[in-house]
């Protein structure tokens, strides 16, 4: 038997755009619930259980970002933001909170199709299995059983706060991961103001695992939010 095609929860309180999006999602095949309110959308959740989210910020009975922290307690499926706040802080804030991705509006369907495709492929990624935690990029092997780097057959010796980084970077391959969420899992709660850590550890990772570290193909800036580490 085929899978069922993946579930989409859209929480959102704009008539025209639930009228835009329904017939463009259900046309590519994806199954469709829609809520109005962050409560009617949190117990959709709960019940439906959807693969993937698409989250207003500007709801009528609370923010976005409070729903996203919320999801966050118990489910890892992909959230995307849709959005009029175009501010980097906004921006900052959701990805800070557990979203996946971040689109202001008015967006193209293209670019909302692309990014939904490959936030749920990110999803669907099969984890390693418990006896070979080993995640896999270009040319970069990381084995997280054994703590190894290897850049093609080569060994790479990392400090423990660059294998922190690409451990933490890994683990969130695809997205933007913050600043401060950054720092976080890797220095701690004490350090979250000292982002220029990141700056130099990051550098440095560019230089051991890159081919060209002044134009990298793996660790990219996202400037005034964070990194991400490509997935493909």
């Amino acid at each position: 038997m085929n899978s069922p095609s993946p579930l989409i929860l859209l929480i959102e309180d704009e008539p025209q755009v639930r009228r835009f999006l329904r017939p463009t999602l259900h046309a590519e095949g994806y199954r469709l619930v829609e809520a109005e309110t962050a409560a009617s959308g949190l117990q959709q959740a709960r019940t439906r259980n959807p693969d993937l989210f698409l989250l207003d910020l500007g709801l009528p009975d609370g923010d976005g970002i409070d729903v996203t922290r919320t999801l966050r307690t118990w489910t890892a499926a992909p959230i995307i933001v849709l959005s009029a706040r175009g501010q980097e802080v906004d921006k900052v804030q959701a990805l800070d909170a557990g979203a996946d991705d971040y689109l202001i509006k008015p967006f193209g369907v293209a670019e909302l199709l692309a990014r939904l495709r490959a936030a749920l492929r990110r999803a669907a990624r099969v984890s390693p299995e418990p006896g070979e935690p080993v995640l896999r990029f270009g040319d970069i092997r990381l084995d997280l059983a054994r703590r190894e780097v290897h850049r093609g057959d080569v060994p790479v010796r990392l400090t423990p706060h660059e294998y922190k980084l690409l451990s933490a970077l890994a683990r969130h391959a695809g997205t933007v991961v913050t600043y401060r969420q950054l720092m976080l899992e890797v220095w701690g709660p004490a350090s979250v103001e000292h982002t220029h850590y990141l700056r130099v550890f990051m550098v440095q990772l560019r230089q051991k695992l890159e081919a060209d570290p002044t134009r990298p193909r793996w660790f990219m800036t996202e400037a005034g939010v964070g990194y991400r580490l490509r997935d493909e």
